[in-house]
């Protein structure tokens, strides 16, 4: 089946740019010494795909027993943007990445939907020269799932007639949550029962079958 609609997100899809935040979180972390990052480090690795200031949230409440006030919280979210973004705009692209994009501009309506920041992430896919391969590009707020649900509506197109292209949990929760399809970059959704590959060159063969009629697994 084709999809008329397709949605990616950006992070670890279209730019190799994960490690590059991981490292920038733990920086950010290290005001409270090697062991507060290390947590903050691994809590981040196992929740890609959500907003920074959820995480700064987390931080705070489960590992600083702190409040985070509005203003730090916007202070450390400054001090992630400015250790991560230079580098995050100079990550390599995702293989298969741009051979996607290429078969499906024209074909389908693209979209991003992210965790990063809305602002941040216009500036580095305007950056890239990436812009132009997308309807528009959404970042946070809102959630994942909220975000999906809104590009669905905004277009029309029937949720199960909507593929959603992800590299974490998030990206899956948001579209089983939504009722549309999902394709997997990374060995982690290897038992999901979604299709997946270790990188988008699986995409674009899954994309040719599916616009075939004949979709595998």
């Amino acid at each position: 089946m084709h999809f008329p609609l397709v949605v990616f997100d950006c992070d670890g899809v279209i730019l190799e740019s994960v490690n590059a935040k991981t490292e920038a979180f733990y920086r950010v972390a290290l005001h409270w010494g090697p062991e507060v990052a290390r947590q903050f480090k691994d809590y981040h690795l196992s929740h890609l795909g959500i907003s920074r200031f959820v995480k700064f949230d987390w931080l705070f409440k489960e590992v600083l027993h702190e409040e985070l006030t509005p203003a730090l919280s916007e202070k450390l979210g400054q001090q992630f943007a400015d250790i991560c973004l230079e580098e995050v705009a100079a990550s390599p692209l995702v293989p298969g990445c741009l051979d996607c994009l290429d078969y499906l501009k024209g074909k389908s309506i693209l979209y991003i939907a992210s965790g990063m920041p809305d602002e941040e992430l216009k500036t580095i896919l305007k950056a890239r020269r990436l812009d132009h391969y997308f309807t528009a590009t959404l970042g946070s707020p809102p959630g994942k799932a909220m975000l999906l649900e809104n590009i669905i509506f905004e277009e029309g197109v029937p949720p199960e007639h909507t593929l959603m292209v992800g590299d974490a949990n998030t990206d899956l929760n948001a579209a089983e949550t939504v009722g549309c399809a999902f394709f997997g970059r990374g060995e982690q959704f290897k038992n999901s029962g979604w299709p997946w590959h270790h990188d988008l060159t699986g995409l674009l063969d899954y994309l040719r079958d599916a616009g075939e009629g004949n979709p595998k697994g």
